[in-house]
């Protein structure tokens, strides 16, 4: 019989590895606070940014097709999409930075951003 004996390499890679992954759990998992915008794109252009401190609804109709945007007590729903899958409806709510809503369909993607002192990227 064989047998394979475990080093004391094998152990500190796998300590160093362990604590690599937590340390990078625990990043993205802040990295995504609490949002304070929603931008709204329209076929990859700007379409407009809301705040989420004030309940509104948004419509975007465009090429004969329809999408009602909620913002309501700090959260952001797609509530209507006259596209065939309905996924982007079905995803409910979103309330934290970095998240999103997409309707592939009707080309809208919501996605919610911090506030204004947050830097997405630095360029030259």
């Amino acid at each position: 019989m064989m047998f394979k004996i475990i080093k004391k390499a094998d152990i500190v890679l796998f300590a160093v590895l362990v604590v690599v992954g937590l340390a990078l759990s625990a990043w993205s998992f802040a990295a995504g606070g609490a949002g304070q915008k929603a931008v709204v794109t329209v076929n990859g252009e700007h379409y407009g940014t809301y705040s989420l401190h004030e309940n509104q609804t948004i419509e975007i109709e465009q090429n004969h097709h329809l999408n009602k945007i909620t913002i309501k007590d700090g959260a952001v729903q797609m509530t209507y999409s006259d596209c065939h899958n309905q996924v982007c409806v079905k995803d409910g709510k979103v309330t934290m930075a970095n998240q999103s809503i997409v309707c592939l369909p009707n080309k809208v993607m919501v996605e919610i951003i911090g506030g204004e002192g947050e830097i997405d990227a630095v360029s030259n």
